[in-house]
């Protein structure tokens, strides 16, 4: 990425992976849980704010869900790259 984050970035793939994955490069050794759960945990909560910020209503369940399942994406998305990165 060469731009700065927006809120529409990170609705991506793209943008949310690359938070997420500098999200939990920098505070993983504070969470007691694998860094896999950790990283969903992290896409889900990145994807909700972005939605909410785009102006989806909070009291739609399918945000939520959707978010939950794009958050296993962006984690795995962010994982590979935290692969290439220590490779």
């Amino acid at each position: 990425m060469d731009n700065l984050f927006t809120v529409e970035a990170l609705a991506t793939l793209a943008g949310a992976s690359y938070l997420v994955y500098l999200i939990v490069a920098y505070t993983k050794s504070y969470v007691k849980i694998p860094t896999d759960i950790y990283a969903v945990g992290v896409g889900f909560v990145v994807l909700l704010a972005a939605q909410f910020a785009l102006g989806a209503s909070p009291g739609d369940w399918v945000v939520y869900f959707l978010s939950l399942a794009n958050g296993f994406l962006v984690a795995a998305s962010a994982g590979k790259a935290n692969d290439k990165a220590v490779d």
